[in-house]
């Protein structure tokens, strides 16, 4: 398993890194695609929160778009269901 834990950004926005000189802050929108078809079903999954089915805003300190994609996909692996449903550079 990633380092994605139960209830992790639980409606709240989290920080995977600290942000460094010379990053910016992008927003990734994340969900995991196994947990909204077993919540569809009626069934749970056996380590990750039901309300990994509903998309959770992350925020990640990167250079730039496609190193902020690779920080994510490692603390919320694609091979565990986690899908980057969209990443895009944070207004603040």
């Amino acid at each position: 398993m990633g380092e994605a834990q139960k209830g992790l950004c639980k409606g709240y926005r989290t920080m995977i890194n600290l942000p460094k000189e010379g990053r910016r802050i992008y927003e990734a929108v994340i969900y995991n695609k196994v947990l909204r078809a077993l919540v569809k079903g009626n069934e749970s999954h056996d380590y990750f929160n039901d309300q990994w089915a509903d998309s959770h805003v992350c925020d990640v300190s990167a250079r730039n778009k496609g190193e902020a994609r690779k920080i994510v996909s490692q603390h919320y692996p694609p091979e565990d269901g986690f899908v980057i449903q969209d990443l895009y550079p944070s207004a603040s």
